[in-house]
C-alpha cells in the first residue's frame, strides 16, 4: 500500500535494498521478533519534484498504523511521556 501523490503505472519493488543503502538501524535485541514496519519514504522524481510514499507490513490494521504513527510522532517532538511502572 502506498500513497500521497504515487503513479499508480509505476512498479513496485521491495524496498529492503533502499533502506539498507540509506543506513538506516534499528535497536532489536536477541530474541525479539519485528513484527511489522511502517515505512515513510521521500522521494525525488526525475523532474526535481517531491514526493511522500507511504508503505507499511501486510496484515497491519489501520487502528495499529495510526497508534504506531502516533507513536512516532510523539517520540521526533519530545511528547511522549516515559512508561510508568506497576504501582
Amino acid at each position: 500500500m502506498s500513497g500521497w501523490d504515487e503513479d499508480a503505472e509505476a512498479p513496485t519493488r521491495t524496498i529492503g535494498d533502499i533502506v539498507d543503502s540509506l543506513g538506516i538501524e534499528a535497536t532489536v535485541r536477541e530474541g525479539e521478533l519485528v513484527a511489522a514496519a511502517i515505512v515513510l519514504l521521500k522521494v525525488i522524481e526525475d523532474n526535481g519534484d517531491t514526493r511522500l510514499s507511504l508503505t507499511y507490513s501486510d496484515g497491519l490494521g489501520w487502528i495499529e498504523r495510526a497508534g504506531m504513527l502516533r507513536v512516532a510522532e510523539a517520540l521526533e517532538t519530545g511528547s511522549a511521556t516515559a512508561p510508568r511502572g506497576d504501582d
